[in-house]
């Protein structure tokens, strides 16, 4: 079992995701351009003591792994959890090389998919376990090499598949990552108790699942005690992200609420500024502990 440090770094910021203004989003899509720009940040966080970086499989990250290979030393302990699938990645390589183009570029050299192609079968005539395994395979293709302890599916992804009833896709994800990778699968959802009740019937246990997770119940679908129950019967390893409220609760006053939260193992955040990413990590020591 993958032990999780406090707290792990986000990507949101990077490409223009804010819940609260879309202007500051575009100027951080504006000022995230380059690759050099993210790793700035990035060292700052690490060199804070934040040596996880929790993030989407954005073709942008490949550039990120490239940066941390390239320096084992300065990136000893540096150690990512993949977010998949980046769904708009795929919708662009389709539009650029057609379908079969797109798959031919994103699939590993040795995957199933290669040689489905290769003789000439209909990708329709395979099964779903092997075509969802291969599709976990194009996502991590990007972070050979590095260190992958724990992968996430998206929420867009994870709660289309709870909405559909088809949660038996969680679970070949959920053994795939286990058998292939040798590491933990995890969840986002914007509904943390009805993922975890579909888990369960699935035999998947103690699974971890990150979602919102704040003291005045912003973005927490399914309820605000229904949460907290999930959270107190020790059924659920819990990363907490939107922790401030998209900056409704003062960061104080957020850390410490959380804190005191049974079964919440990880805080996630995203921020650009040095003084940012310090202020939080401090309040992070301060009520929850140093890093594990």
């Amino acid at each position: 079992m993958a032990t999780m440090d406090r707290l792990l770094f986000g990507d949101n910021q990077f490409f223009g995701i804010n819940h609260m203004s879309e202007e500051k989003a575009r100027a951080q899509a504006m000022r995230f351009q380059s690759t050099q720009a993210i790793m700035d940040v990035l060292d700052v966080a690490y060199d804070e003591g934040i040596r996880t970086f929790m993030c989407t499989t954005h073709d942008r990250i490949a550039e990120v792994a490239d940066r941390v290979r390239g320096n084992p030393t300065r990136y000893a302990a540096f150690q990512f959890y993949p977010c998949m699938p980046y769904a708009h990645k795929y919708a662009n390589a389709v539009t650029e090389h057609g379908m079969v183009g797109a798959l031919r570029h994103f699939m590993p050299a040795d995957g199933l998919l290669a040689t489905a192609l290769a003789g000439g079968k209909a990708l329709a005539t395979k099964e779903v376990d092997s075509i969802a395994k291969v599709l976990i395979d194009m996502e991590m293709k990007m972070f050979v090499g590095t260190r992958t302890p724990v992968i996430f599916i998206q929420n867009v992804f994870t709660d289309l598949l709870l909405g559909m009833g088809f949660t038996r896709a969680l679970r070949i994800f959920d053994d795939h990552i286990r058998e292939k990778y040798g590491a933990e699968p995890a969840y986002i959802s914007m509904n943390m108790p009805m993922l975890l009740d579909a888990l369960e019937r699935e035999g998947i246990e103690r699974p971890i699942i990150c979602s919102n997770i704040n003291k005045i119940g912003f973005r927490m679908s399914g309820g605000f005690d229904a949460y907290l129950d999930a959270l107190r019967s020790g059924r659920v390893r819990a990363v907490a992200m939107s922790v401030y409220a998209s900056g409704a609760i003062p960061a104080d006053e957020a850390i410490h609420w959380i804190s005191e939260l049974p079964g919440v193992e990880s805080i996630v955040f995203g921020a650009s500024s040095a003084g940012n990413i310090r202020g939080t990590k401090a309040l992070v020591d301060k009520y929850m502990g140093v890093a594990a």
